[in-house]
């Protein structure tokens, strides 16, 4: 019975060793660079660089007169909670009201019954030819209570090459 126990001792020992070199060996392989030898420098003291006032989206596109606004191109036709996993999806229904072959990209938001953002979604149609309509499934992500309802929040139509 001592020997038994002495040898599980022994075991249990090198067992320790072995992990403690294995976990040393990888501390030192992870370990962050050492810090940089360049001298401080003092902040800039020249006079303030003066920017042109910030407007609200400069890259935003304005829809034109001929076309329109591609929100009206997108219309929620089901919101559905998976009985399952609980997650919220819509199945949105795109027609491109545009002149051009274009791509979408929809996002989605899930609200609860106070109308509190619980989840975002999202989903893409790509080369909707004019006239052309497609239906998409808007997946959210993560478990979201009974009664939660969709709402679109963006949509971005982009003209195809």
């Amino acid at each position: 019975m001592t020997l038994a126990v002495g040898g599980g001792l022994i075991v249990a020992g090198a067992v320790v060793a072995l992990v403690h070199t294995a976990m040393s060996s990888v501390q030192d392989s992870i370990a962050l660079p050492p810090r940089s030898e360049a001298p401080y420098s003092e902040p800039y003291e020249g006079d303030p660089y003066e920017e042109e006032p910030y407007e609200e989206d400069p890259y935003a596109e304005e829809p034109s007169a001929t076309e329109p606004d591609a929100r009206k191109d997108v219309t929620i036709t089901a919101c559905t909670r998976d009985p399952q996993i609980g997650w919220q999806s819509a199945k949105v229904k795109v027609v491109n009201g545009s002149s051009t072959t274009a791509s979408y990209t929809i996002m989605m938001e899930f609200l609860d019954e106070d109308g509190v953002k619980v989840a975002e979604g999202g989903a893409g149609v790509v080369d909707l030819e004019p006239g052309g309509s497609a239906v998409k499934k808007a997946q959210g992500v993560g478990e979201v209570p009974r009664g939660t309802t969709c709402r679109i929040s963006d949509v971005w139509r982009t003209p195809s090459d």
